[in-house]
């Protein structure tokens, strides 16, 4: 099976804490996999850690058959963070384009990556306004955006739609849900029951431990 992502044996410490205790996960190519459990179960440390942010006491991660931490991993990866990682000085557009200018994109294709990602999340009419003046929703909707921004082959949301209206949440997820389609990956962290029945397969992190993974069927 190709596997867009694979974690063996990863354990994570911090001191003398054990945060993240011999996980194994293999997520699928062309996937929406869901890692649930309740706040502090080591769901954020997981993500870091595959995205590069942190690095693993012991075990081994790779992405696209690339040993992470890896710099040029991170063109093919659309991360979206707990907390919001913006410019509040800076506008919606501004932003935008500043994370763009980040990947391989030519200026015809950030603009038309930035209107496709803004108009997904609802924030075409907000662009010209500083971020520091968005509530916290918007902020949460282009962080989104911006993780969307470069067309990766994974995306990885820790805890994508906390703060969004329903509306535009089941939006956000038809989306997701199309991009699998075509072939993206996605890996999500959700507390909300009704994202993780969306998910093709799921995880129960608790305590640093996978408890139990399979299909949602089971």
């Amino acid at each position: 099976m190709n596997h867009a992502i694979h974690i063996h044996k990863v354990t994570k410490t911090f001191g003398k804490k054990t945060v993240l205790k011999d996980i194994d996960l293999s997520i699928s190519a062309g996937q929406i996999y869901g890692l649930i459990g309740p706040s502090g179960s080591g769901k954020t440390t997981l993500i870091k850690i595959i995205v590069g942010m942190d690095t693993p006491s012991k075990g081994d991660v790779q992405v696209l058959n690339t040993r992470i931490p890896n710099l040029k991993a991170l063109q093919n990866i659309g991360y979206m963070a707990q907390s919001d990682a913006l410019y509040p000085e800076l506008t919606g557009a501004e932003n935008m384009a500043f994370f763009a200018s980040l990947f391989k994109l030519r200026k015809h294709e950030q603009k038309e990556r930035i209107a496709y990602a803004a108009n997904l999340v609802d924030l075409s009419s907000h662009l010209s306004k500083k971020v520091g003046t968005y509530s916290g929703g918007m902020k949460r909707r282009l962080s989104l955006a911006i993780a969307l921004i470069h067309d990766p082959q994974i995306l990885i949301l820790d805890e994508p739609t906390v703060g969004i209206d329903p509306e535009l949440r089941l939006s956000i997820w038809n989306e997701l849900i199309r991009l699998k389609d075509e072939g993206k990956t996605i890996l999500v962290t959700t507390h909300v029951m009704d994202e993780a029945e969306k998910c093709d397969y799921l995880s129960m992190v608790r305590d640093g431990m996978i408890l139990t993974s399979g299909p949602l069927q089971h």
